[in-house]
């Protein structure tokens, strides 16, 4: 498995891609804005996209989802239902922030806690991961040990909590019963920022003490 990461929008969120090295199929993870950088670096890569997977609603994560999914025909999975208000609210959610005015749509699959996601030999388990926002999940591959964990845990830090319907004891608990247990191996790529891995953040993250 190959991936890149990809930082889209003003807010510099980490759109990334994970791909087959063999059969150049790939998934696109957050795809919340910059369509055009996205399609340019897949073509340059020679990819084949398969899937659009989402970790949560917000509008740097999922804005140009729409474009990319009719660019190359492809489904768009994730998150879990309980974000539709977000993704539903994708218009005024652009207009607040005065980014690119993508077209508001609806997922073509709903994902839910022990789902999994499949991209050729490459497997992506889903576990549902509230706080954030309410239908947050997180993508999970067993094999080479990362994590795409959207806004939930970053590198010295933790998600925000003051944003609607989001919820400080259900980010913790998120992160305490369904990242941490993982094990200190597993790397993850944050919503925004640096890539991380558990052992350094149980360590060193003072939210988590």
């Amino acid at each position: 498995m190959k991936y890149t990461i990809i930082p889209v929008t003003p807010l510099m969120q980490n759109c990334h891609i994970f791909w087959n090295i063999n059969s150049k199929k790939a998934v696109i993870v957050d795809p919340g804005g910059d369509a055009k950088k996205i399609i340019s670096i897949i073509n340059f890569n020679k990819l084949k996209p398969i899937k659009i997977l989402l970790t949560h609603g917000h509008f740097d994560h999922i804005s140009a989802s729409s474009f990319i999914s009719n660019h190359f025909s492809i489904p768009i999975y994730g998150p879990q239902k309980e974000d539709l208000f977000l993704i539903k609210n994708l218009t005024k959610q652009n207009t607040m922030f005065q980014t690119d005015n993508y077209k508001e749509f609806t997922p073509d699959y709903w994902l839910n806690e022990g789902d999994k996601i499949f991209c050729d030999n490459l497997i992506f388990d889903v576990l549902h991961c509230p706080g954030h926002t309410p239908g947050h999940i997180i993508f999970i591959n067993f094999f080479y040990k990362i994590i795409s964990v959207g806004d939930i845990l970053f590198k010295g830090t933790i998600g925000r909590t003051d944003l609607p319907r989001s919820n400080y004891k259900d980010l913790i608990n998120s992160i305490k019963k369904k990242i941490l247990p993982l094990g200190n191996n597993y790397y993850f790529i944050p919503g925004h920022g640096e890539i991380s891995n558990i052992g350094h953040e149980i360590k060193t993250n003072s939210f988590l003490f």
